[in-house]
């Protein structure tokens, strides 16, 4: 009878503690990004040295220096490295509907942070980052063409 008890027990443990998306569900919900103040609260020291010293925390500052002259679309080819999750759903969309999404911010990361914020478990969202998670935007190709020199290794904060 302990013997049963203990597996009831387990196999409740897994479906409460453990996200269905983990466990293989068909969970479909896709968490939205919410921008990087969402992140302030309870990371607020990552957060002051993100701000402060990361260049991609306003980093839509460098798409508003170099856009005149340039076309809409070459324009939006920015937003995939100048902002927050865009051409993903419930990313940025534009300065007007998705200000919050703007910059390059905690998210672009660490991944959409909706679920992260609800539960406050750490398993929620991306911590262990790996050079491919860089590599989306800091390539050996744009580092030549813009001339800088990117914190792959030093981290954001």
């Amino acid at each position: 009878m302990r013997y049963f008890f203990a597996i009831v027990t387990a196999i409740l443990t897994i479906i409460i503690f453990i996200p269905e998306k983990v466990r293989g569900g068909n969970n479909t919900e896709i968490p939205k990004y919410l921008g990087s103040e969402a992140c302030k609260a309870c990371h607020q020291r990552e957060y002051r040295s993100f701000t402060r010293y990361a260049k991609k925390s306003s980093s839509f500052e460098s798409i508003q220096r170099v856009k005149k002259g340039l076309t809409e679309e070459e324009i939006k080819k920015c937003y995939f490295c100048h902002t927050t999750g865009y051409g993903k759903p419930s990313g940025f969309v534009s300065l007007e509907e998705t200000p919050h999404l703007k910059n390059a911010g905690c998210e672009v990361c660490h991944g959409p942070g909706e679920l992260h914020v609800r539960t406050q478990r750490a398993q929620d969202i991306k911590m262990n980052l790996t050079m491919k998670d860089c590599e989306e935007c800091h390539i050996s190709e744009r580092v030549k063409a813009f001339r800088y020199k990117p914190m792959i290794h030093g981290g954001a904060h």
